[in-house]
């Protein structure tokens, strides 16, 4: 008897190590850390991604250069950015460029927040002022301007726009005094009106129209070599954005309030409620041809676009296509 428990428990060790060596490390650097991306939080946290067999390390490195730095540097295996920072990187003659397989969210994230509070805000009252816009060249910026040009505003000419300010600064500058408005992310946007530093007046999101403005994206090479992985990466994310369509913000807040610890839950469910409302989140990760058409006629209209790159080259819809199959 006590050779068949010894042989068990040898029997159990091995099984064990195996199944840890099935278990696959992926580290993934996201952009900023945001309720707009809940549902990446949503498929960490339900173990969507475990249930795959994958464990993934995230790492914020707030920016989009600094994001797309730390992929092709092999600093992460994954990154979470704006689309457009593939094309910048392909224009530049990349030979293992950065490949778009899954879109996590569709419209802009930013918020317009306005020094004093406004009761009957219109987009013209922005003449005259100072905006402290996003830098220049990425998605938030782009789409700004997009959103103010669309309302008859010249970004360059009508105010007076300051976009020299690091990413992760803007937030604390506006904080200091600096700018009559501020384009924001959440939670920021919010905790600001929180705390009476600024008011939310209007949203970049619902005037952008549907673009790929946040997706998970890795060198071609990486793609290529662990095409299973990203099947199962991509199904994982899928499961996640069929589980935030399908409760209510209270529990998606619940979820992922270990991301944002010094936010009070009752916030981050009025934020996620907000983003759910104006369709920010992917309902599925397929980043399809009008959208990506819709990003590059922005950056064009930025002055920001080296060139038109056709869908194809940049992304791979065929892990997100799968993933809705199954």
């Amino acid at each position: 008897m006590r050779k068949w428990g010894f042989l068990f428990i040898i029997f159990m060790f091995l099984l064990t190590a195996c199944s840890s060596n099935d278990v696959k490390t992926l580290r993934v650097a996201e952009v900023t850390r945001s309720i707009f991306y809940a549902p990446q939080y949503v498929a960490i946290e339900k173990g969507f991604f475990a249930e795959e067999g994958i464990h993934i390390e995230l790492n914020t490195t707030w920016g989009g250069d600094k994001t797309m730095t730390t992929l092709l540097s092999n600093g992460a295996d994954i990154g979470l950015v704006g689309s457009e920072t593939s094309i910048y990187v392909y224009s530049q003659g990349a030979v293992d460029p950065a490949i778009n397989f899954a879109q996590l969210t569709q419209t802009d994230g930013t918020f317009l927040v306005s020094r004093e509070p406004i009761a009957n805000f219109t987009w013209d009252q922005l003449k005259g002022s100072t905006f402290l816009g996003q830098r220049k060249g990425g998605m938030p910026q782009m789409v700004g301007e997009y959103v103010l040009k669309q309302h008859g505003i010249d970004p360059h000419k009508d105010l007076n726009l300051i976009q020299n300010i690091e990413f992760a600064n803007i937030a604390n500058a506006f904080a200091s005094g600096t700018g009559d408005f501020v384009q924001l992310f959440e939670p920021t946007a919010s905790i600001f009106e929180q705390e009476g530093i600024g008011y939310i007046v209007a949203s970049f999101g619902t005037e952008s129209g549907h673009l790929p403005y946040t997706t998970f994206m890795a060198k071609q090479s990486f793609i290529e070599k662990n095409k299973d992985v990203i099947d199962k990466f991509t199904r994982a994310l899928y499961k996640a954005q069929q589980w935030v369509q399908t409760h209510d913000a209270k529990e998606i807040a619940t979820v992922i309030q270990p991301y944002f610890e010094n936010t009070d839950v009752a916030l981050i469910e009025k934020v996620v409620d907000r983003y759910k409302k104006q369709g920010s989140y992917a309902t599925d990760p397929i980043l399809d041809e009008e959208e990506w058409n819709h990003l590059q006629n922005i950056m064009k209209d930025a002055n920001e676009l080296p060139s038109y790159v056709d869908h194809s080259i940049l992304v791979n819809t065929s892990f997100a296509e799968n993933a809705k199959k199954r």
